[in-house]
C-alpha cells in the first residue's frame, strides 16, 4: 500500500514537472512579448505625435489595433498638456524674455477622443512646447496571471502584468503655420 501511494505521488509530481511548469514558462514568455509589443507601440505612437504635432483618429486607431493584436484588451489613457503662454504678452515659446510663467492646461482621454472623433478629417493640432503622454495597461487576465493566481494565490483587481507609458514635449507645430 505504501509503495503504490509513493508511486502515485511520484507520477503526479512528474506530470506537474513535465507539463505545468513548461506551460507556465511559455505563458510568461508570451506576456514578455506582449509587454515589448505594447512598449514599442506606445513609444512610436507618442513620438509620432510629438514630431508631427498632430493626432488624428487614424493614428489612434492604428495604435489601438497594434496593441490589441497581442490578444489582450487594454485601458488606454491619453493626456495632452497644452501650453497656454503668458496671455498678457504675445510671444513665441522660443523667446526667453517673456514676463511671467507659462501655464499648462490638460486634456484627458475622453476630451481628446471627442475632439478627434467629430469627423473623419479631424485632428488635434499641438504647438511646440506642449506635452503629450499615453499609457496602456492590460484589462484582461492573461494565462500567466491565471497560473500565478492558482499556484501562488496572487489576487487583486489592480494587478496587471502588461503596461507601458511614454510622454514627451511636442517638437513641431501641427497647425501648419
Amino acid at each position: 500500500m505504501g509503495d503504490s501511494l509513493i508511486t502515485i505521488v511520484a507520477i503526479v509530481l512528474a506530470a506537474i514537472l513535465m507539463f505545468v511548469f513548461p506551460l507556465m514558462t511559455m505563458s510568461d514568455r508570451s506576456d514578455d512579448i506582449s509587454q515589448l509589443t505594447v512598449e514599442t507601440a506606445t513609444t512610436e505612437f507618442v513620438d509620432n505625435v510629438r514630431t508631427t504635432g498632430r493626432l488624428s483618429l487614424a493614428d489612434y486607431s492604428a495604435y489601438e489595433q497594434r496593441i490589441s493584436a497581442t490578444g489582450n484588451s487594454y485601458d488606454i489613457e491619453l493626456e495632452a498638456q497644452i501650453l497656454d503662454e503668458n496671455p498678457g504678452k504675445k510671444t513665441t515659446q522660443a523667446n526667453s524674455t517673456k514676463i511671467g510663467e507659462n501655464v499648462y492646461y490638460s486634456m484627458y482621454t475622453s476630451q481628446i477622443l471627442d475632439t478627434i472623433s467629430s469627423d473623419t478629417t479631424s485632428t488635434l493640432a499641438f504647438k511646440e512646447g506642449d506635452i503629450f503622454s499615453a499609457s496602456a495597461k492590460n484589462k484582461s487576465t492573461t494565462l500567466s496571471q491565471q497560473f500565478k493566481n492558482f499556484f501562488y494565490s496572487v489576487t487583486g483587481n489592480d494587478i496587471y502584468t502588461i503596461a507601458a507609458e511614454h510622454a514627451g514635449y511636442v517638437t513641431a507645430n501641427g497647425s501648419g503655420n
